[in-house]
């Protein structure tokens, strides 16, 4: 997933402003409580930050993905906690 993608993604499930809003103000304990948007800066990879976003707001798997975007394979470094 590139970057591009998480930020199409978030308009997609959560709306324009709402979703520009969660990234930015919406701290996320499994990043080390830092907002989405602070964890993209900061290079972490954009399919962990979606699914830990993701997670946090409770998105089921099948509107996660939006309609026309097939789930990337996760990274190898993802550390489910």
């Amino acid at each position: 997933m590139r970057e591009r993608e998480f930020w199409e993604l978030l308009e997609e499930v959560f709306g324009r402003g709402y979703g520009r809003s969660l990234a930015r103000d919406q701290r996320l304990d499994r990043l080390g409580g830092v907002s989405a948007a602070q964890a993209l800066e900061r290079g972490e990879e954009p399919r962990v930050v979606w699914n830990v976003l993701c997670d946090h707001m409770d998105v089921p798997d099948f509107r996660r993905w939006g309609r026309d975007h097939a789930a990337p394979p996760m990274p190898a470094r993802f550390d489910e906690k």
